[in-house]
């Protein structure tokens, strides 16, 4: 059975294995500061170990909630705080001409994508936010159709 394990700021992939009367911890692979089991992370598992059998759904769903939003003073929450400001700082710092005139088209042409990229994930993760409170005012409120039914 694999798991994940952290050691320090990082996460690791790993599985017991047993030899003989020892069980010793196969390290799959390194999944960083914060534990995401990414496609590339299966490929690479899959290829440097494939006799192990994985639920990779099974640990996605696992590593899903491990952020605790609902807890400000957590370290996760006051991490992606701290590293939206950044963000934030460094996109206002950056100004259309610095990004059109750059002595590489190429690095242009990538900060452009990763932007658009940017844009288009924030946009999604709006919309989810504002999907559930939604939600939540149509439950408060007694459904979708509100309290009409009680009218009658």
């Amino acid at each position: 059975m694999a798991f994940v394990r952290r050691k320090g700021n990082a996460y690791y992939l790993v599985h017991n294995v047993r030899r003989g009367n020892k069980v010793q911890q196969l390290h799959l692979a390194k999944l960083g500061e914060r534990a995401r089991v990414t496609d590339e992370v299966v490929r690479e598992v899959s290829k440097k170990h494939p006799f192990v059998e994985l639920n990779w759904r099974e640990l996605r769903d696992q590593l899903d909630g491990q952020i605790d939003l609902a807890n400000p003073q957590s370290p996760a929450v006051q991490k992606m705080v701290h590293t939206l400001r950044g963000l934030n700082l460094d996109l206002a710092d950056l100004f259309p001409p610095v990004v059109r005139f750059s002595e590489s088209p190429a690095v242009a042409r990538e900060l452009l994508l990763q932007l658009r990229l940017l844009h288009s994930t924030i946009q999604v993760k709006l919309d989810q936010f504002t999907r559930k409170d939604e939600l939540k005012r149509i439950n408060r409120a007694g459904g979708r159709f509100g309290n009409a039914w009680r009218d009658r």
